[in-house]
């Protein structure tokens, strides 16, 4: 709207801002774009790869700048990222990812930490090396998705809560949007729906981009200062492991641990429940204690799940349905923090007609692989996949020592 004060700009959002991935995500603002930088390159290229990765270098510092010109309050800290490994198979690994980012970024983008060096900063004994990328951030994602929410509204947004789209329809010269409270009539439509998109009525397009698969994390309780000196993790960086099916974990404002990853859930259909996992939550507080021996008694005081946008290429997508007056984004992957961010710039430069560098990015419009039709192929798909990296991460952690029992 600062762009284009003329434009009238409406927002409608099935919920509360902030609800789904919006507010409950990782909270990492990071460079990462898809699954891994060797699977972008297979199937799409280096030089691609490479547009991506300068893509996401820009994005964290946009949302870096973005905080910081608008002093949102988003509990924002640029303290870098740590990507682990825990056997000696991850670290073979984790080099050659090394050896390929680095190859890829600007010079000085990532540092390469064997365990000694890890130790300095960690106590962590079952880290065997990491991969430092200085100029990534953490975030609480619900405060900032709220305080974007204020700065629009200050624009001249108009913003709806709790108005869920029931039909979307070409009509006249823009789009009919009909929700459970009234009709709309768009000139330009933006589907920010990303893991709900199949759930949405309307053009067919939309509902065959991607499939939503479950994500879940943990919160401990707070840590005591003694407990926080035993630890190190003076740095305040956030941690991922490389592992196929990955943990991620940062801390808190209010000296806690948050951590989520390893197994997904993934359901049959239009279903959207699988907000609870116990299963799950118990192994990530298996592993939270097995990482961090010195805190095997810390509890867990908080704990929750949510859906992530997953496409069939493993890369984003940002395209036109029927003309260039419906745009959606989809496929984020799990790290849409920074890279959703930037999409948002990017999208207002498309409807606007302005002629960026960002607009020229290559997800635009890029030929997609649409998913499988109906349910029973997605869902064996996802299955499938899921068997195969669950296979990997047990070959690779094999000779590792068993994760610590949970002490309840």
């Amino acid at each position: 709207m600062r762009d284009t004060p003329e434009k009238k700009v409406m927002v409608v959002d099935a919920n509360e801002v902030g609800f789904g991935a919006s507010g409950r995500n990782g909270g990492f603002s990071m460079t990462l774009f898809g699954m891994e930088p060797e699977t972008t390159v297979m199937r799409w290229g280096k030089s691609k790869t490479q547009e991506a990765q300068n893509y996401m270098q820009q994005a964290v510092a946009y949302v870096h700048d973005l905080v910081e010109k608008e002093n949102l309050d988003s509990d924002y800290e640029h303290t870098g990222m740590w990507r682990v490994a825990y056997s000696e198979s991850q670290e073979k690994r984790l080099k050659k990812t090394y050896d390929l980012l680095t190859s890829l970024a600007k010079p000085n983008s990532y540092q390469f930490y064997d365990q000694s060096k890890v130790r300095e900063k960690l106590n962590a004994p079952q880290i065997r090396a990491a991969i430092f990328e200085p100029e990534t951030g953490i975030l609480d994602p619900c405060k900032h998705v709220r305080a974007i929410k204020q700065l629009a509204e200050k624009a001249g947004a108009k913003i709806y809560e709790n108005t869920a789209v029931v039909d979307i329809r070409k009509g006249g010269d823009g789009t009919i949007v009909k929700t459970n409270q009234s009709t709309i009539n768009a000139k330009k439509l933006i589907l920010a729906t990303n893991a709900w998109s199949h759930t949405l009525a309307g053009p067919k397009k939309i509902r065959n981009r991607q499939r939503p698969a479950w994500t879940y994390q943990i919160v401990s309780e707070p840590l005591t200062k003694e407990e926080w000196q035993t630890l190190g993790w003076q740095d305040r960086m956030s941690i991922e492991d490389n592992r196929q099916l990955v943990h991620y974990l940062r801390i808190t404002k209010c000296g806690r641990i948050t951590i989520g990853g390893g197994d997904i859930a993934y359901e049959y259909g239009k279903e959207m429940d699988k907000w609870h996992d116990p299963k799950i939550w118990q192994a990530l507080e298996d592993h939270f204690h097995w990482l961090f021996p010195t805190l095997k008694h810390k509890k867990v005081d908080y704990k929750w799940g949510g859906a992530v946008s997953a496409n069939f290429d493993m890369v984003p997508e940002i395209g036109f349905i029927g003309d260039e007056n419906i745009i959606y984004s989809s496929g984020c992957i799990g790290h849409g923090v920074s890279l959703t961010q930037l999409n948002g710039r990017l999208i207002a430069d498309l409807i606007s007609g302005i002629d960026s560098d960002i607009s020229k990015f290559w997800i635009v419009n890029r030929k997609a692989l649409p998913m499988p039709p109906g349910n029973f192929l997605a869902y064996l798909g996802v299955k499938t996949l899921t068997g195969i990296l669950k296979g990997v991460d047990w070959y690779e952690e094999r000779g590792l020592k068993s994760r610590v029992p949970s002490p309840h």
